[in-house]
């Protein structure tokens, strides 16, 4: 049935629309991770639910051959009529399948996308889920992706492994919010939680706290937390961690904040000659005591704090610094533009029921 249900969808696809492979691979690739998400109506493509048939029926069921557009004229929807003989395991269904995509990628109005498929698979409880995808901007062209529902129904797979479902980031949400304990910045309330997984010694987290700052900034419901992830092995990361978690007791979240803009303005000036000194003068500037800093830095309380924040980036499942976690939702923040990260924030709030006033820039006034 895989191999039928291949070539019978590639086949259609072919005779209306360039099928755009890597369109499909870079759609997939945000559905499994890490980023996408949504604020009220979009403009996604959904398909009705298949009705329950038995596998006689559904092999007797006949759907039209669809027919090309017109020349020059742009199709209101680019998908082909969906085959109900791609449709054989039970679950997921196709409104759980659309539910978790919205989540996904409903941030975007130019993303639409038609679930073309669910299948059985060999592998007893095993789901493969086949989506088209379009973009509003790109006529013609169609993406296909493709992943796995594992049996209990929590997790996709493709490439990677993430949660699946109509809410896959309500689990890590409430672990976060229950236990981030870092410093904080922007709004008291934590609806709009983004937790930042840093190393003050890494170039990229660097550049992404000039784009946390910026959400602080422009969306004043941003609820940012701090936690510590330094790169494993790494004592100079550690040691810088260890300063920060002593300035924050010394002088509260504030200086904290002060503190690794300092250090974070010095890592081109840090070596393992020169760390101390500069970690020194970055604690100065947080308006701290460097020689009580120093003296605490070594404490095993300050360590349990390091240790347990690492303990929670392993508990959300963040691996690498820098990540950003939006209530619950893992963004590859490195790889999407800030105005893009902006609109998803903004989505994922309003998925979580919490209005968002962004504040007006020359980007958003245009």
């Amino acid at each position: 049935m895989g191999r039928i249900f291949t070539e019978e969808i590639e086949i259609t696809v072919k005779k209306v629309w360039t099928m755009n492979k890597v369109q499909g691979m870079k759609t997939m690739a945000w559905v499994l991770g890490w980023t996408m998400a949504a604020v009220g109506a979009c403009g996604w493509a959904q398909t009705p639910a298949a009705p329950e048939m038995s596998p006689a029926t559904a092999e007797a069921q006949q759907v039209a051959e669809p027919q090309a557009p017109a020349p020059h004229a742009a199709p209101t929807n680019p998908f082909p009529p969906v085959n109900l003989k791609n449709f054989t395991a039970n679950s997921p269904t196709v409104d759980e399948v659309n539910a978790f995509l919205k989540e996904v990628w409903g941030y975007d109005p130019d993303q639409t996308w038609s679930v073309a498929a669910i299948l059985k698979t060999p592998a007893p409880g095993v789901t493969r889920v086949v989506v088209f995808t379009a973009n509003k901007n790109q006529p013609g062209k169609m993406g296909r992706s493709e992943f796995f529902i594992t049996p209990d129904g929590k997790h996709a797979i493709s490439g990677g492994v993430t949660d699946f479902g109509a809410h896959p980031y309500a689990a890590r949400r409430t672990l976060l919010q229950q236990q981030a304990q870092g410093p904080v910045e922007g709004a008291a309330s934590n609806g709009l939680m983004v937790v930042e997984f840093s190393d003050l010694l890494n170039g990229r987290a660097k550049d992404l706290q000039d784009q946390v700052d910026k959400l602080v900034t422009d969306i004043p419901q941003v609820h940012l937390v701090f936690e510590s992830l330094p790169a494993e092995g790494s004592p100079y990361a550690l040691r810088a961690v260890e300063d920060g978690v002593c300035v924050r007791k010394a002088k509260g979240d504030a200086a904290f904040y002060t503190y690794v803009h300092g250090v974070f303005s010095r890592q081109s000036q840090l070596t393992a000659a020169t760390l101390g000194k500069q970690l020194d003068a970055a604690i100065r500037q947080a308006g701290a005591d460097p020689k009580s800093v120093n003296a605490c830095a070594v404490l095993p309380a300050t360590k349990a704090d390091v240790e347990a924040s690492m303990a929670l980036a392993s508990a959300a499942g963040v691996e690498v610094a820098p990540t950003l976690v939006v209530n619950g939702r893992v963004l590859p923040s490195m790889s999407i533009p800030y105005d893009t990260l902006k609109r998803i924030v903004a989505y994922q709030a309003g998925l979580n029921g919490v209005q968002v006033r962004v504040q007006p820039t020359l980007s958003n006034l245009k």
